[in-house]
């Protein structure tokens, strides 16, 4: 096995000077399926592509031929999380704590310098489709096989389904209970595995997504502190590896093995020394025998381990040991993995088995470095090509989803070429790849060394394990779905990697040694044809579209309309019913109260509606002509209608449309135009004017709130007035408002004050307020930092940070109380708890509860402590039709589960160890009785 760590593949801190340069943390590393080229994202919210040539040949290294660096990708404003490659190599998915995920797609045109730096995009990669709908950062993306769906996780605990063709979303999975942190695919296509901080392991039925089942034994005392919980489906479709698993009450560290279909956990891969992050199987399956037959007794598979103890463990599941443990090659915890098969050579049509120039395995580390194991082939042997292992998944008898009509992501060059002329390139191909820099060329790999940030790794057996079994359970034997077109006979099936020798571009022979003459900038990719995009304005998508020409396309009003631009503009104020010399105050509670302002009247006001490039549109006229609210997507107006008065405010939200005119009414549309609620008349017109998924708000010119859920056409709660909220002084006015999904307000006022209304309270309460930024530790204000540093920015982030204005000075100097800044910390914390609990923000409410319990842990308040479990844990013996006191769930998250945190966190205090430890003991009894 060689090992090298490439210095020059770096994210860096562009602040600084490339010689002061600080490395930043580099969260995922993905290769192309052709081998060509790696994807890595980082803290600096960029994507990189580097040539792997350099990385392996170290004669291509000193002559920068081809060049390190292919390309930076700068669309995203919150540091990559992760980046996969396709299947079929033509697009690049990406996640971000943005909350975005990205899909990316080579545009020939787009080489040159990097805006704002002096970097040079030696090749172009453009956002093809922004996927927006998480909520919160997200963590891992999946393509699944024939990369007919994308399926991503996010801190915001939900799994969202992308239909892999159109980019359309499909389906929202809601059911996880904390942030989810990894995701994989059934190489058969039957099932989706995601693993979340919930501790289980949930497994997703793809004909209607479905729970199929949920593996928790291994993960219940796995810590919650991992950055990833990412976990990978073996190529066979036996088993799944998960991350962050424990043995032994979590005092031993493990990858569990979950077999399929019984989706039991009976294997542990047991060895390192701190938590798991990631779990990558080889996509290849490997035989035990090469003599024997294909079968399920005889085949095996290859899967390495990154963990937090800074080691990877690489094991084959037909020995109990590990193949190799390197440890201390990196600074840091291990982020991700990825593997790649480099075939050396085409044998015989009667040859089932390929020759193999080995494997290459990518680790990334959050130290800023990545690392690059290439075993030879006398290491792991026995590896089977992709057409065994296709004929092996049919076994299980799954048929799936046909894919879309007219939609494909096989090359239209490779597809419609000839087979003979497929296998030419293929054979001549394999020729020129005989030159492999591994084999003989002279060319040296670099070698560990036992230097600074290039540390040797120690070859280390771990401890004996039993080893994997194979599922048994085979469905039957059925062939693919029939409704797929069918591919040519020298195209591999768009679910595998395709072997470099078998595509019909010739790659493999740019990476000899002698081909480094010839070589321009350029590093083709084989799985793409950017011919068509070179020579015509070929739309730069992957998405073949039927061209029947006699498809009639169904009338839209006001379709045939083309879409003209308006100016904006404002236009000069209309008489509603009161002139401007008319009294603009109201009286509440026996007191003046003055008015809010209207927003201006515009030309032209447009919403644009998340998840999708359709936006809402209202058009007012300066003449008398009808005011016009339309839906455009793209360029085609797919409905309008007319309105009697001019449109003041206008939202859109993925389930419906609002507008409010001057005359205080308000209308609300479904997407396909119709009026889905009467039109409500207000008697004001609307100053604010917010919607959140089904919900909307309105706070009229007189004060008076309202808030409707659309969907079932009710209010949340009956009018009321926020007159009482301005009368603290007379300058004082409402900043903006805003409602969330459960319909509570979020009303932002000018003196330093967050208000909402609890209806099970009937009164006002303060969400947050600037009182707060004077002593307590966990102010939002103070820990700000740039979008490029992380975090989860809830409600409560944005509301905190709203408010949070220049820091006063003197109050610096001001002599504080002994316990300030205890009691202050406490107040805020316990008042964010209840701001999240009303908001219903279940990340923030568990963050608010962890730093809560760790600050009384710090000063060593067991009262507090005590009574926080108690409420926590509830009645010993819980029932829900007597115990109507206490629920046993808080914001949608099981408090008994919000317990086990907070007693871990108990139990590193000195003065709590003990208690902790009592009502650890009585959790575990009771969870057992249950």
């Amino acid at each position: 096995m060689h090992f090298t760590k490439p210095a020059w593949v770096m994210h860096k801190d562009s602040a600084k000077s490339d010689e002061n340069a600080k490395r930043l943390s580099i969260f995922s590393v993905h290769v192309h399926p052709d081998g060509s080229r790696i994807a890595t994202g980082g803290l600096d919210a960029k994507i990189r592509i580097w040539s792997t040539k350099p990385i392996l040949n170290e004669a291509a290294e000193l002559s920068n031929r081809p060049p390190k660096s292919l390309c930076t990708l700068t669309m995203h404003t919150g540091p990559v999380l992760v980046v996969r490659w396709a299947h079929s190599g033509r697009w690049l998915a990406s996640g971000s704590d943005d909350e975005i995920v990205m899909i990316w797609d080579l545009d020939p045109h787009a080489r040159g310098k990097v805006w704002g730096s002096d970097e040079v995009n030696v090749e172009g990669w453009k956002p093809l489709k922004r996927l927006p709908g998480h909520e919160s950062d997200v963590t891992d993306v999946a393509w699944a096989p024939e990369d007919r769906y994308l399926a991503s996780v996010g801190l915001d605990s939900q799994v969202l389904i992308w239909c892999g063709y159109t980019l359309e979303r499909l389906k929202k999975i809601d059911q996880h209970q904390g942030f989810v942190k990894g995701v994989c695919w059934d190489p058969v296509g039957e099932f989706l595995a995601t693993q979340s901080d919930d501790r289980s392991v949930k497994i997703w039925r793809t004909m209607d997504w479905s729970l199929e089942a949920e593996v928790t034994k291994p993960f219940e005392d796995s810590p919650g502190s991992t950055f990833f919980r990412r976990l990978s489906w073996s190529p066979d479709g036996a088993h799944i590896t998960a991350s962050n698993a424990t043995n032994n009450n979590g005092l031993v560290f493990i990858a569990a093995v979950i077999t399929r279909n019984s989706w039991t956990s009976e294997i542990s891969l047991v060895g390192h020394e701190n938590t798991i992050e990631v779990a990558a199987y080889n996509p290849h399956i490997f035989l035990r025998n090469m003599k024997d037959k294909v079968s399920t007794s005889n085949i095996c598979s290859v899967v390495a381990l990154g963990a937090d103890d800074r080691s990877v463990s690489v094991w084959q599941t037909k020995s109990a040991r590990p193949l190799i443990v390197a440890k201390e090659v990196f600074d840091r915890q291990i982020m991700d993995l990825s593997w790649y098969v480099e075939c050396r050579s085409s044998p015989p049509q009667t040859d089932v088995y390929r020759s193999w120039d080995g494997l290459t395995l990518y680790a990334a580390s959050s130290d800023g470095t990545i690392g690059v194991f290439n075993f030879d082939p006398e290491e792991l042997e026995g590896i089977a090509p992709h057409s065994v292992q296709e004929q092996y998944l049919t076994k299980f008898g799954f048929s799936p989803a046909p894919i879309p009509e007219g939609y494909s992501h096989v090359s239209t060059k490779e597809s419609s070429q000839p087979p003979s002329q497929l296998s030419g390139s293929s054979q001549q191909q394999s020729q020129s790849s005989r030159l492999s820099p591994f084999n003989g060329s002279g060319e040296r790999i670099n070698m560990l060394v036992a230097k600074r940030g290039k540390k040797r790794a120690n070859l280390t057996h771990a401890s004996t394990i039993p080893s994997a079994s194979t599922s048994n359970s085979i469905n039957g034997i059925a062939g693919p779905s029939s409704s797929v077109a069918p591919l040519s006979k020298r195209t591999h099936a768009p679910n595998s990697f395709p072997l470099p020798s078998e595509q019909p571009f010739d790659a493999p022979d740019s990476w000899s040694r002698h081909a480094d003459v010839g070589m321009d900038l350029d590093v083709p990719i084989d799985s793409l044809d950017t011919s068509i995009s070179r020579a015509g304005k070929r739309k730069a998508s992957a998405l073949d579209l039927p061209d029947d020409g006699k498809q009639v396309k169904a009338r839209t009003l006001g379709g045939d309309r083309v879409r003209d631009h308006v100016p904006v503009k404002e236009i000069a104020y209309q008489s509603t019913g009161r002139g401007p010399g008319n009294d603009t105050s109201g009286v509440w509670g026996g007191q003046v109260v003055s008015r809010l302002p209207v927003p201006a009247l515009l030309t032209s006001l447009s919403a644009e509606i998340e998840g999708c490039d359709d936006i809402f549109e209202g058009r007012n006229s300066e003449d008398n002509s009808p005011t016009e609210v339309m839906f455009v997507s793209g360029k085609q107006t797919q409905w309008l209608d007319y309105l009697p008065f001019p449109v003041l405010s206008i939202k859109a939200t993925p389930s419906f449309c609002a507008v409010a005119t001057m005359d205080g009414s308000v209308t609300v549309y479904s997407h396909t135009g119709r009026r889905c609620m009467p039109t409500l008349a207000l008697g004001t017109p609307a100053a604010f004017m917010d919607a959140n998924k089904h919900a909307l708000l309105i706070i009229t010119e007189t004060s008076q709130l309202y808030s409707w859920n659309i969907k079932t056409q009710t209010s949340f709660f009956p009018p009321l007035s926020i007159a009482a909220l301005l009368l603290s002084s007379p300058n004082h006015t409402v900043v903006s408002a805003s409602i969330r999904p459960n319909g509570a307000p979020v009303i932002n006022c000018s003196n330093g004050v967050v208000y909402s209304y609890d209806p099970s309270l009937l009164a006002w309460v303060k969400l947050s307020e600037r009182w707060w930024s004077e002593g307590s530790d966990v102010w939002q204000g103070r820990q700000r930092s740039s979008v490029t540093q992380g975090g989860n920015r809830g409600i409560m982030s944005s509301i905190e940070g709203s408010i949070s204005g220049t820091p006063d000075e003197s109050l610096s100097d001001r002599v504080r109380p002994t316990w300030w800044n205890t009691a202050m910390t406490l107040g805020h914390l316990e008042t964010r708890l209840n701001a999240t609990r009303l908001l219903d923000s279940p990340q923030e409410y568990k963050q608010a509860l962890l730093l809560y319990s760790k600050k009384i842990a710090d000063e060593g308040f067991r009262a507090k402590a005590e009574e926080l479990i108690k409420e926590l844990f509830g009645p010993v013996y819980h029932r829900p039709s007597r115990d109507e006191s206490w629920t046993p769930t808080v914001v949608g998250l099981p408090k008994r589960d919000l317990l086990k945190d907070v007693l871990s966190t108990f139990a590193r205090s000195k003065t709590l160890t003990k208690l902790a430890m009592d009502w650890q003991d009585m959790l575990k009894r009771s969870s057992s009785d249950e």
